[in-house]
């Protein structure tokens, strides 16, 4: 009855930038943190970038000041803003999301689809 959506992904040229949206929806009482995790072929998955219901954000050292992680609580979405992206950022990316459900008020922890990054040189 929860379901996380996610768009925006695609194929870029290295040095440009996407913005990835996430948007839950169903019988949600509270959203508490969300984020962002990619998978790359031959690889294990990588946090990319948190963010708390207080604002609190942590990223990824790789992404460090190209990736930018924000949040809209009024429409339960979280965004990825991608900049200056490089080969090695091509995956597929996830999105999470911690979320008290609003049918029986029970914790649980979400997933998107996932949504292809391409990146090439």
């Amino acid at each position: 009855q929860v379901q996380l959506v996610e768009s925006g992904g695609g194929l870029v040229q290295a040095g440009g930038s996407l913005r990835l949206s996430c948007a839950a929806s169903g019988s949600i009482f509270r959203i508490n943190s969300m984020g962002w995790y990619r998978l790359a072929p031959g690889k294990q998955r990588e946090l990319v970038a948190t963010i708390t219901s207080g604002g609190s954000i942590n990223y990824a050292d790789s992404v460090k000041g190209r990736f930018t992680i924000s949040r809209d609580n009024a429409k339960n979405t979280v965004y990825l803003q991608m900049n200056s992206l490089k080969p090695e950022d091509t995956a597929v990316y996830y999105c999470n999301a911690d979320i008290y459900r609003g049918f029986d008020y029970l914790r649980n922890d979400y997933w998107g689809q996932g949504t292809q990054v391409t990146v090439s040189s």
